[in-house]
């Protein structure tokens, strides 16, 4: 007995490989089918056994759109049937997006990171007073955690408020005759977390501390 193998890497590409063999098929038959009206029916049909295979897809919105949209895809945009939604074109599909500007200019001190720029650039539009006191002493202590997650050593709190000083442009200006920042072991301290009464996780810092209490 003879048997005539077929092997995949003899048969048609699968645009959408998710949607297996059998469901390329069936688009390839559809677009063959002469009259427009079977077209329009196969290709509903097609859309609800798409829709089966992927049961995820139905919490995205605009679920249906979405299949339309693999299906003219899966057809290589050969397939002539009416759709309730837009039908896409392959240049939209093979456009090339925009190329993203890179930043004109950034931080020689980058283990502070972009977030902490920003609120500095944010805390310098605030008027003076308790308010934004409060916001700069708290982003001094956050640069101080970040400048030793990227240096594990101590770290004086002199250098952090010339950082400061200096990312601000100097507007905001902190000394250590007027501050201090929290302690290192503070900043680097891991959260314990532990099952309470309830059965619920419960986050604490210092279990020795609350142990005294």
């Amino acid at each position: 007995m003879e048997f005539d193998l077929e092997y995949n890497s003899e048969r048609e590409h699968l645009i959408i490989p998710e949607y297996g063999r059998h469901i390329q098929k069936l688009v390839n038959h559809c677009i063959a089918l002469p009259e427009k009206e079977e077209r329009n029916k196969m290709a509903n049909a097609i859309i609800e056994v798409m829709g089966n295979l992927q049961p995820h897809l139905r919490d995205v919105p605009d679920f249906k759109h979405k299949l339309w949209d693999q299906l003219f895809i899966i057809s290589d945009f050969n397939l002539d049937a009416d759709s309730p939604y837009p039908t896409p074109s392959k240049e939209e599909l093979t456009a090339k997006p925009d190329k993203l500007a890179y930043p004109k200019a950034s931080s020689k001190y980058k283990f502070y990171g972009k977030n902490i720029q920003i609120m500095i650039d944010t805390a310098k539009t605030w008027e003076d007073g308790e308010m934004k006191d409060a916001l700069v002493f708290a982003i001094a202590n956050h640069m101080k955690k970040c400048y030793l997650n990227w240096n594990k050593d101590t770290v004086d709190d002199t250098v952090i408020f010339r950082h400061l000083t200096e990312l601000s442009g100097g507007e905001l200006v902190l000394s250590v005759e007027d501050e201090t920042l929290s302690e290192t072991k503070d900043l680097l301290r891991k959260k314990v977390v532990t099952k309470g009464k309830n059965g619920k996780n419960s986050n604490y810092s210092n279990h020795k501390n609350r142990k005294k209490r």
